[in-house]
């Protein structure tokens, strides 16, 4: 049973008949019905469009279907219940679903420069600096436990602020994006498209995560089940390797990836491009390194109480399957 994090997500039937979960997808790989099916969760049709653009499944001896949800809460609820054999985020929302009780394990590390998560303000809003803040109430995307929330504490206790100096207010993205945009948010820790589009709408970044502020780090995971299955595993492997073939692509093809991400998202021109320019760019196995940078990530949040109980980083992962 998943302690806390169910009752942050939408129920899992909801889930599945909103975003058709399981069907097939158009980057679907063909092949027979003994096959190996692995269901990849994904978050605002990233990966999805990630690889149709870069065209880097051609070949897969496996076959593809996503698993699509707006963030990170749901996913790991769908991976829980065996709809999704993969998982798809920053590391603190891989941190809360594993102190949830998700049964997962981070098989590869991704890594970009934090710019895509960040804290934007009103434009009528006399926050000036991180400072600012105290008193105020911050709205957090999506549940608790997002990359968003770690940036925001991070900030704050950087800046000589506790975490009790803010009111905190969950939401889902298009919940929190559609209240922004009406005036009815002042303060809105976000993150990716959902930051692009606050900024278009008027909104004014105080903060994001570069410059060490978030560790960078994303997670691939996947369920323990999927992990136990030889061939699925074998698969995931092959899959891992082609995800760091399909971010090679889009580091190196920005202008394509840009007009993918308007084509498939309905994004306009300007935060395609932005979001081209914020996506991971690396597949990285894990290491040493990545536990120990993700560790302190967890051991901030447990102090502040949102971690509980605190992860071992180190456990919960699996490097057998990208070395």
């Amino acid at each position: 049973m998943i302690r806390r994090f169910a009752a942050a997500a939408l129920s899992l039937s909801a889930l599945l008949a909103l975003t058709g979960c399981g069907a097939d997808s158009a980057a679907d790989t063909a092949g027979s019905q003994d096959q190996v099916t692995l269901t990849i969760g994904d978050q605002a049709k990233t990966l999805q469009t990630i690889f149709a653009a870069s065209d880097a499944l051609k070949g897969a001896e496996y076959k593809v279907k996503w698993a699509e949800f707006e963030g990170a809460a749901p996913l790991y609820q769908a991976v829980q219940a065996g709809a999704a054999d993969t998982s798809y985020s920053a590391d603190l929302p891989a941190l809360q679903a594993l102190s949830g009780g998700v049964k997962f394990k981070n098989v590869a590390a991704l890594k970009n420069d934090g710019k895509h998560t960040g804290i934007i303000v009103s434009k009528d809003s006399d926050v000036k600096s991180v400072k600012d803040l105290k008193g105020k109430k911050v709205v957090v995307s999506s549940a608790k436990g997002s990359i968003a929330e770690y940036l925001l504490a991070n900030v704050l206790q950087q800046n000589g602020l506790s975490y009790s100096d803010v009111t905190v207010q969950y939401l889902l993205p298009t919940d929190a994006q559609a209240a922004f945009s009406s005036g009815k948010i002042e303060v809105w820790a976000t993150f990716g498209v959902y930051q692009a589009v606050g900024l278009q709408q008027g909104g004014r970044l105080l903060v994001d995560g570069a410059d060490g502020r978030i560790s960078g780090y994303g997670f691939i995971g996947a369920s323990e089940k999927a992990l136990a299955s030889p061939a699925k595993k074998a698969a995931l492997g092959d899959f891992l390797e082609r995800l760091g073939t399909a971010l090679d692509w889009t580091s190196t093809h920005q202008d394509a990836y840009a007009t993918a991400i308007e084509q498939r998202n309905g994004a306009d021109p300007a935060i395609a491009k932005t979001l081209a320019s914020a996506a991971y760019s690396k597949v990285l196995p894990i290491t040493s390194e990545v536990n120990g940078t993700v560790q302190d990530v967890a051991d901030l949040m447990h102090g502040i109480g949102v971690l509980d109980p605190n992860v071992d980083v180190t456990k919960s992962a699996d490097a057998s399957v990208l070395k």
